[in-house]
């Protein structure tokens, strides 16, 4: 099978990351060295730019401003939440065609794959030689096959860092903090807050994932506990909680395109959390018990200058192997995976699995990681480290006593 001649078209969709642009970076350092790709453009708005022929020119960026792109966190060509419609694809494989778009790069989540796939299907069913992959990316981590996704290093190092400085801020004033972290279906990110735990007596103390029915009494329960022994708690939660019938402890009534549940530009889990506490916990506790609710929301997804190194380098090089891939004339569809190579060193390798096996669908931790109905297992952070870089030290007074006089 040979690659074919002619350009490239590269779109972003979903939620951004701190890292999305080093794939897009790479991405045109790809094509532009590629031999078989001749002009390289970029659709504004994903799926939407492609139909509304909202293109740019990639190849006339000066290196130097690419660069400055790289480290910029979110979408730098826009992103889009849209479901194309048979209809769409139809249209946007015309688009391609008059462009001569043979390679077709859309870096995102699971959604965007599946969006990816639909198109790759109507490029199929027209005979039309297009050589489409996606390029992953997710806070989430939640795509199959991959090891785990650009952009949740970054992401899970945040989380760490903010759950670090609110055990400080907790401790100094006591009470009970709460913190609502992103993960509708799967709780990679929560499950990060673990590697803020430095010590014994350190938060966060508690972390509830989706992957494990929540319960308001084994929760207040949990809280007394570990309020008695410390004198005050950390609490990491994902937004998608349920309880063991399925619904959502922070239930949103508004879905996007995909049909997902909107948990994160509400307060309300986190509200309706700290409001149980004072409730039920409160009456247990002598004097008045301080109690306190932070969603973190979308600040986990872009925020500046708190990027993982390791994150960066592969989200960067996960672009110039989806450009090896497409280029190689082995593979006309797929999603680009890392896979980790077994040792006690970390190393990763760039493959490709069908876009079927990805779209729409979403990977929960597995069962070795968990650990009982509020925590993770060392595994789990033998999982992470790698990950995320190295996390600040911390410090604590030796509080050697002055001896009272008088």
């Amino acid at each position: 099978m040979s690659a074919p001649r002619g350009n490239a078209l590269i779109g972003q969709s979903g939620g951004p990351t701190a890292v999305i642009n080093q794939s897009l970076v790479g991405l045109i350092e790809g094509c532009l060295a590629a031999e078989p790709i001749g002009e390289v453009y970029g659709a504004l708005k994903g799926i939407d730019g492609v139909l509304n022929e909202n293109l740019i020119n990639l190849g006339l960026e000066s290196p130097a401003d690419l660069e400055r792109v790289a480290v910029t966190p979110g979408a730098a060509l826009r992103s889009v939440r849209k479901k194309p419609s048979h209809e769409d694809s139809v249209r946007a494989l015309e688009v391609l065609r008059r462009y001569d778009v043979r390679y077709f790069f859309y870096i995102g989540g699971n959604d965007s794959a599946e969006a990816a796939h639909l198109l790759n299907e109507v490029a199929v069913e027209e005979g039309y030689d297009l050589h489409l992959i996606h390029v992953p990316k997710t806070i989430d981590n939640d795509l199959l096959e991959t090891d785990h996704c650009p952009g949740y290093g970054s992401a899970a190092r945040f989380v760490i860092q903010a759950l670090m400085g609110d055990n400080e801020d907790n401790r100094g004033l006591g009470g009970v903090k709460i913190d609502v972290i992103m993960g509708r279906n799967a709780g990679w990110l929560t499950a990060a807050a673990s590697l803020a735990h430095w010590g014994e007596g350190e938060g966060p103390h508690l972390i509830y994932l989706p992957e494990v029915d929540f319960t308001w009494e084994g929760f207040l329960s949990d809280l007394e506990r570990v309020y008695g022994e410390y004198g005050r708690c950390v609490v990491a939660v994902s937004e998608g909680i349920h309880t063991p019938d399925g619904v959502l402890v922070g239930e949103a009534k508004e879905t996007d395109a995909f049909g997902n549940v909107q948990l994160s530009g509400t307060g309300y889990l986190g509200d309706r959390l700290a409001g149980k506490v004072r409730e039920l916990l409160g009456s247990h506790v002598e004097g008045k018990l301080r109690v306190r609710a932070d969603t973190f929301g979308y600040l986990q997804r872009s925020f500046h200058g708190l990027v993982s190194e390791v994150d960066a380098a592969e989200a960067r090089e996960v672009g110039r192997q989806a450009v090896r891939i497409a280029t190689g004339g082995e593979v006309t569809s797929g999603s680009v995976i890392l896979v980790r190579e077994e040792g006690s060193e970390y190393h990763i390798r760039y493959e490709s699995c069908p876009l079927s096996k990805v779209a729409h669908e979403t990977k929960s931790m597995p069962p070795e990681f968990l650990a009982g109905s509020a925590g993770v297992t060392p595994a789990f952070l033998d999982y992470l480290r790698p990950l995320v870089g190295r996390i600040p030290d911390h410090g604590r007074l030796a509080d050697h006593p002055v001896p009272r006089r008088g």
